[in-house]
């Protein structure tokens, strides 16, 4: 019987396992070239200059063709070089991560791996490294040639190479021969090339190479980096406030000595189409301590949980979080908080003018998705027009169409980061998110909700509104009319079925029509109150515009003879005009509320303090006339739930009444308003002739005024409409309830049950 004695064996690996880790790891070269830039941006490089060497005009390699990679990073020292690039799946990176998570240049680290060295066996199968790290007056040049081997790395002999029967050269050139200072052309400039970095050649390319195919390399390494370069007012102001410098990372191409734009102008154009072109421009994050997405909608903040109706309603919260969120309320979500920006298109034939696109800025657009950046790095390959990573097209064909926008219709990006998604983590293969856990999937599913949500609620309110605008292209081409014209001669031609269509069509317009002109008078209404804010101010404004005007002219005029202005004096009148100036910014901020009143939102306003804004208005004219004003409480404070708008313009209508019709009145002139937060209404009076019996019936009918000639009948009109569509009553009031002796109007703040 043998006996065998126990020993210890050494794992060592063939080294095929380079070829077929790098089969694995690294996707084709276009991945193989990302990896190596990237770690030029770990090394705090603010260039990196890739040089096909060699190449045709068309790209095509040849025997001598060779691809450059040129830095200004930090490069390696010899004992970065010896015990830790020469070993694969150094934690030398992942180690340094865990004291130092950023470089110098304040950088987060993107490499911790180890294996982006298979990168460079993935483009060709020899290689040369020549490094100068900074402070270092030599260089190293490292060398791997395995170009006399197959891929399988069998010998003349077919043996199988082990790993460890490849060897590295490593030579010291001192003092530097190559990285030395010298000028560098990059573009349309030249740079001076300092005492560090690396440049690495690759030879024996045996991949196929096109123009095509360094165009899509260019718009991958383009979009290394964001390509989304601007910044929102809020960014620019942290960064200025944190002291952060700019922190610049340009890749060049060149083919020899030319250099290669490729698509500088198509970037600067979808810049133009991302600023001007959007239906919808979003902003925000999700905020997940609050379980909540806060975000700015074309400039416009709002906030919504994951809790909220709008959300919890949706199919795709509940298929992830369960019909009533159980799964939320049991866990949480485990993605960690992230940013977001969306910039939503409009691709349909008949979308506005100023949505309009064209065929090439379609294709433009299209070539983009939802980007997705680590760190400010881009996690490959999300974006790409050919990956839906959002599963977005797989929702739409097996869910519903209409759940999602389409896919290509978004562009944007997400920032994550590894502070703060530690969850989400790349996968070795640099393809995308590793899903394990819950973390991708919560992550995935936020995007997916908030966008279902976009797609629902203010995609939606477009398309409503480009229906709107459909409507007024029916009342301006007067389809009505033609409709029944048509319908007519239908009839007269004997053609029944032609008839009933087209009568059809005219009550289909005719809905349309409606439609606009009740929306075209309540808009009338609002801008009519608008004009009579303008109206009441004016005189103010003109005044102090021209005293104004009237001393900047004296300064200027003594300016211009060359006197010695007196400070005192100057301050004096420099004060005076700020002071008139600041009179005329405080009236036009009041009067502005009353712009675009629809869109305001309803809330719980006190009466008093909106009553006091209008009162400011009307304070000049109510001295000059030397009528008194008051307020009077009683019970709790008076609050409504309405727009301010709708307040304002209330308010602009009563106290325009009351002043015109105490002109002609003896004095004491009076306005008082009883407010009664108790029974939720107020009294508006005055001390002047009140209304005659005639008009009564007549008070709160459009176009009637009993001003004569001085009156346009639209005041107390406006006032009913408004208040009637907020479910609110104003009236004459009741001889019980009147304050004064002249007109009385009630108005009441509580939901009118009839």
């Amino acid at each position: 019987m043998t006996k065998f004695k126990p020993t210890t064996l050494k794992i060592r690996p063939y080294a095929r396992l380079l070829t077929m880790l790098g089969d694995q790891l690294i996707k084709n070269e276009r991945v193989a070239l990302v990896e190596l830039i990237k770690n030029a941006y770990d090394a705090d490089a603010t260039w990196v200059k890739v040089t096909f060497e060699g190449f045709s005009s068309d790209f095509q390699a040849s025997s001598d063709s060779k691809i450059i990679i040129e830095d200004n990073g930090r490069g390696m020292t010899y004992d970065v070089i010896v015990n830790h690039w020469a070993n694969p799946a150094t934690p030398v990176k992942l180690v340094g991560k865990k004291t130092t998570a950023t470089t110098k240049r304040g950088r987060i680290i993107q490499g911790e791996k180890g294996i982006g060295r298979f990168a460079l066996l993935k483009i060709g199968k020899k290689v040369s490294i020549t490094t100068r790290a900074i402070g270092n007056d030599s260089e190293f040049i490292l060398g791997l040639d395995v170009s006399k081997f197959e891929n399988d790395f069998i010998d003349a002999n077919d043996k199988a190479l082990f790993l460890d029967d490849l060897a590295l050269t490593l030579r010291e050139n001192s003092p530097a021969e190559i990285i030395i200072p010298k000028a560098i052309r990059m573009g349309a400039t030249v740079v001076k090339r300092r005492p560090y970095g690396t440049k690495i050649e690759i030879s024996h390319l045996p991949g196929i190479w096109s123009k095509g195919k360094v165009a899509k390399v260019y718009e991958d390494l383009a979009r290394l980096q964001s390509i989304f370069d601007f910044k929102s007012s809020e960014e620019e102001i942290e960064a200025t406030e944190s002291g952060k410098r700019d922190d610049k990372f340009e890749v060049f191409i060149y083919r020899g000595n030319e250099f290669e734009p490729f698509a500088e102008q198509r970037k600067d154009r979808l810049g133009e189409l991302l600023e001007s072109r959007t239906v919808l421009n979003i902003e925000g994050s999700y905020v997940q301590e609050q379980r909540c997405f806060d975000f700015a909608l074309n400039g416009r903040r709002d906030t919504i949980s994951l809790s909220d109706a709008r959300i919890t309603g949706l199919k795709v919260f509940r298929d992830h979080f369960g019909k009533n969120g159980e799964i939320l309320e049991s866990r949480g979500t485990e993605s960690g908080s992230f940013k977001f920006k969306f910039y939503v298109f409009d691709f349909s034939p008949d979308a506005a003018a100023k949505f309009e696109l064209d065929d090439q800025d379609r294709k433009l657009i299209k070539e983009h998705r939802i980007y997705l950046y680590r760190d400010g790095i881009r996690v490959y390959p999300y974006g790409d027009p050919d990956d839906d990573w959002l599963l977005i097209d797989v929702r739409r064909g097996t869910v519903r169409a209409s759940e999602f926008l389409s896919n290509d219709q978004v562009v944007g990006y997400v920032n994550i980061s590894q502070s703060g998604n530690p969850h989400l983590q790349d996968k070795t293969s640099r393809e995308g998110l590793v899903d394990v856990g819950n973390a991708t999937d919560d992550f995935r599913a936020l995007l997916q909700i908030f966008l279902a949500w976009v797609r629902k609620t203010p995609y939606g309110t477009h398309l409503i509104q480009k229906k709107k605008k459909d409507d007024v292209d029916t009342f301006k081409k007067e389809a009505v009319q033609k409709s029944f014209d048509e319908a007519s001669q239908a009839i007269e031609n004997g053609s029944k079925i032609d008839a009933q269509k087209k009568i059809s069509e005219a009550n289909r317009q005719y809905k349309a029509e409606k439609r606009y002109l009740v929306q075209r008078a309540e808009t009338t209404e609002h801008l009519a109150g608008v004009g009579l804010s303008v109206e009441a101010a004016s005189h103010d404004l003109m005044l102090a515009m021209a005293r104004s005007t009237s001393a900047l002219d004296a300064l200027l005029k003594q300016a211009n003879r060359g006197d010695i202005l007196d400070p005192e004096f100057l301050q004096r009148e420099l004060s005076s005009i700020r002071g008139l100036l600041s009179f005329v910014e405080m009236q036009m901020k009041d009067m502005q509320q009353l712009f675009g009143s629809s869109k305001q939102r309803k809330k719980s306003i006190r009466i008093e303090d909106t009553l006091e804004k209008v009162y400011k208005i009307y304070s000049t004219t109510l001295n000059k006339e030397k009528i008194e004003f008051s307020i009077e409480n009683t019970g709790s404070p008076l609050v409504a739930k309405t727009t301010e708008a709708v307040l304002l313009q209330l308010f602009l209508n009563l106290f325009d009444n009351a002043v015109y019709w105490l002109q002609g009145t003896n004095h004491p002139r009076k306005i008082e308003v009883l407010l009664d937060g108790t029974n939720g209404q107020l009294i508006f009076a005055d001390s002047g002739p009140g209304f005659r019996q005639e008009d009564i019936p007549y008070i709160f009918e459009p176009f009637y005024s009993g001003k004569g000639e001085d009156g346009r009948g639209l005041g107390l009109y406006i006032a009913k409409q408004l208040l009637e569509r907020q479910d609110y009553t104003i009236d004459i009031a009741e001889r019980s309830d009147s304050i004064l002796g002249g007109a009385n109007i009630a108005v009441t703040f509580i939901k009118d049950e009839n």
